[in-house]
């Protein structure tokens, strides 16, 4: 078994996930189903129904199968040989491994690829070009009562980065909703910019490549983090409200001056550098090194398993 397998639980099961058990009908352990025999030495799981699954994996294979989990599985440190979570999660142990931004798609290598070809659109924009990266409503930020205050702070600031000269490449998240976009197309419009409507290839991963600098607001923990990947400078916008977790989230990028909030009447443009934070990297990495653990200790002379 070599493969990526996306489960989905239903009735009772979902309900039950993630301490409940794996569906008879997906036969586990019988030749011909997507989750017998032969048996990966590796199982990685992210999410609450897969839980179940690798529970049960874990129980009929033994030791000899490694088992990761990507957050925070909610049925305690021991439910996986390793579990990966974000720093500002508060699950700890012996195997849990944290970082202070979750993994995703722009290792440096790929940065480095996209950085390598500057699209027609983006050249004609003057430098710095600075990104702003809009989310949306969330259950720790409520976006869709976005108060005049809020509006006023996120509209001055973007019309001082203009006034110093920036230009900047807007994209709005599926969460984005259309009092958001209005505020930011009215304070950037008399600014060169390029602004995505929904159409087309989504300029993102250019727009992370070829940013001199982003405005990202504070609900998006995964964009900030991408952001952050590429060592250049990060304005958050703390709209009103937010939990305590994404308060720890940006107080930790802080510390590590890869972020700022963004100032209510910026008076320079961003200029700070950092060390690209590789959380993939990290994390793929240290998953290795204890998995060659565990097989060295399997194999070693005398050992009985």
């Amino acid at each position: 078994m070599d493969t990526q397998t996306r489960v989905s639980l239903t009735g009772l099961k979902k309900l039950t996930s993630p301490w409940g058990r794996v569906p008879k009908r997906q036969r586990v352990g019988e030749p011909g189903s997507e989750f017998g025999p032969p048996w990966p030495a590796l199982a990685i799981a992210t999410g609450r129904a897969a839980i179940p699954y690798l529970r049960e994996l874990r129980h009929r294979v033994g030791p000899s199968l490694y088992t990761v989990v990507l957050l925070d599985p909610q049925t305690g440190a021991r439910t996986a040989d390793f579990i990966w979570v974000p720093e500002h999660d508060r699950l700890r142990g012996p195997n849990v491994f944290t970082t202070p931004t979750s993994p995703h798609g722009f290792s440096p290598e790929r940065i480095k690829d996209l950085r390598a070809s500057l699209p027609q659109s983006m050249a004609g924009l003057p430098q710095p070009r600075i990104a702003v990266l809009l989310g949306g409503k969330n259950g720790s930020y409520e976006f869709s009562e976005f108060s005049a205050a809020d509006d006023a702070r996120f509209s001055t600031s973007l019309q001082a980065l203009a006034r110093l000269g920036a230009s900047f490449m807007i994209t709005p998240s599926r969460r984005t909703h259309p009092g958001l976009l209005q505020v930011t197309d009215a304070a950037t419009r008399n600014a060169p910019r390029i602004l995505w409507d929904g159409t087309g290839d989504n300029p993102y991963p250019a727009f992370l490549a070829h940013a001199d600098a982003f405005v990202v607001t504070a609900d998006s923990v995964n964009m900030t983090g991408e952001c952050c990947a590429t060592g250049r400078p990060v304005y958050v916008f703390h709209p009103s409200g937010g939990k305590a977790k994404f308060h720890r989230f940006h107080a930790r990028l802080e510390d590590l001056h890869a972020t700022r909030r963004l100032p209510d009447v910026p008076d320079r443009l961003p200029a700070w550098t950092y060390p690209p934070i590789d959380a993939t990297g990290i994390i793929a990495r240290e998953i290795e090194r204890r998995w060659l653990k565990r097989k060295a200790w399997l194999t070693s002379p005398g050992e009985q398993i």
